[in-house]
């Protein structure tokens, strides 16, 4: 049950803005369209497999989004705002469904896309929000476009905190000023640095020419693929209210669900959240860290997991987290070597 003196957050994601951005940081400008990435489907049997590589390397991870957006608070108003029905933005639908993010569907009317559609429809329901929902405390716009400094600088007028979230090199020095915090989407906890790609060379190998005047030979695939990336594991469907299997409709993906696992990646994204706020170093209150892990993942309870209590179960993580119980209050930070494997 939410407490009345809790922040309500109000997270407002422009789908498009963040992924085209993130694509573009990793792969040059002018990428996302040069590469048809708004069409491509990588599932697709004659998917160019250099194209489906730079893509997964540029993969948005909005978990941890969702993540830092909570540590301001309970999540009450969740929006992600695109065409559902372009097949990259559908590659995200179930890891934003699982976090029970609304996906607001913007149909595409021109050429161009649902840019501008976003950003008129993202506004109106920010200002409406505003006035409808007075305990409103925080607006979260995840995006870098400088057409929302006018929103920004309503939201603040209207009383409300305000954050911005965007990507490094995409975004507005002015949308930036006018919000009360901005955070790069690399300086999130929990997000994988990724070296930025020299731009394709499929484009200038098919315009050389060999000396007997044919056209050289495209560079093999294996030339164009982005070093595999090492992603933390996504909390993708509730894994702590019960610890048998379930049935969904969609398959899961072949990666580790034991509930101790993620129970534990959880604990450690949380603490992560704790310390970007403050020191480093810093003891955490552990109440407050349970907390968060409850905004994180409403889902989570150690009962199941079978610990009597939430101090047990941190007790049982002492490989990742120190805890501190000689004082009045119990603390708890993360350990320097667990931060650097998670």
């Amino acid at each position: 049950m939410t407490e009345p003196s809790d922040s309500r957050v109000g997270l407002y994601i422009d789908f498009d803005n963040i992924v085209i951005s993130r694509y573009q940081q990793l792969h040059g400008r002018n990428a996302f369209q040069r590469d048809g990435i708004r069409n491509f489907d990588r599932s697709s049997a004659d998917a160019d497999a250099g194209v489906a590589a730079r893509l997964n390397a540029a993969t948005v991870d909005f978990n941890a989004i969702i993540d830092f957006a909570a540590s301001f608070g309970t999540l009450v108003v969740n929006r992600a705002y695109a065409d559902w029905s372009v097949p990259v933005n559908a590659s995200y639908q179930r890891q934003l469904m699982s976090r029970a993010v609304d996906l607001t569907q913007l149909f595409t009317t021109t050429t161009r896309g649902t840019k501008n559609g976003a950003d008129i429809r993202l506004a109106v329901d920010v200002v409406e929000d505003l006035f409808r929902l007075p305990d409103l405390t925080h607006i979260i716009i995840v995006a870098g476009d400088s057409d929302y400094i006018a929103l920004a600088q309503k939201s603040k007028r209207l009383g409300r905190f305000v954050v911005g979230i965007g990507v490094a090199g995409s975004t507005s020095t002015s949308l930036a000023a006018a919000c009360d915090e901005f955070e790069d989407y690399d300086s999130l906890p929990g997000i994988v640095k990724v070296t930025a790609s020299a731009p394709a060379p499929v484009a200038a190998a098919a315009a050389e020419k060999s000396p007997s005047g044919r056209k050289a030979p495209e560079p093999a695939v294996e030339q164009l693929q982005t070093p595999p990336i090492k992603a933390r594991l996504l909390t993708t469907v509730p894994m702590f209210s019960h610890t048998e299997d379930s049935q969904f409709d969609e398959p899961e993906p072949a990666e580790d669900t034991d509930p101790q696992v993620i129970a534990t990646e959880l604990l450690v994204r949380a603490l992560k959240i704790g310390h970007a706020k403050g020191d480093a170093d810093e003891w955490l209150n552990t109440g407050a860290v349970k907390t968060q892990m409850r905004r994180m993942d409403p889902s989570f309870n150690e009962k199941p997991l079978g610990f009597r209590s939430f101090t047990d179960f941190l007790s049982s993580r002492s490989d990742v987290a120190e805890l501190d119980e000689d004082g009045p209050q119990r603390l708890i930070r993360l350990r320097p070597e667990a931060n650097a494997g998670y």
